[in-house]
């Protein structure tokens, strides 16, 4: 799932909308990986209503349960750069909603595309793009 939003929106509030939308999609048992922003009552209740499990960074106010997280948070991380950089996701040039949608989504086709080239060909580095780049 993913989705372009208004910045101003609160994530936990577009990614409830997210999960409620396309629940068809979520299997029982499913990990939600998210930041450790994504806390509240509510955003708990939606979470364990839909069977998933959801893993985020301890705050420092709460008991142990996941630590940091931080090799995960590594790859989000990476990838997120890998879009802004090499695919040059916010520089995008749309100049409509629906032109920066269909932009964005070029972009994490193409990288979604060389990623499994990558893991069919037996490539060392799956997420590497220079092959492709040309």
């Amino acid at each position: 799932m993913w989705c372009l939003v208004n910045p101003k929106i609160g994530e936990r509030e577009v990614l409830a909308a997210l999960l409620e939308l396309n629940h068809h999609l979520i299997r029982d048992g499913q990990v939600l990986l998210a930041d450790k922003g994504f806390t509240g009552k509510d955003f708990k209740q939606l979470v364990d209503a839909m069977g998933l499990r959801l893993l985020r960074p301890d705050r420092k106010d709460e008991t142990y349960r996941n630590g940091n997280l931080g090799g995960v948070r590594q790859r989000i991380e990476s990838v997120n750069q890998t879009l802004k950089g090499q695919l040059d996701l916010e520089a995008h040039g749309g100049r409509t909603p629906h032109g920066v949608f269909t932009r964005v989504a070029q972009r994490l086709l193409a990288m979604a595309t060389a990623i499994w080239h990558n893991w069919t060909t037996g490539a060392t580095s799956k997420r590497s793009l220079i092959a492709l780049d040309h």
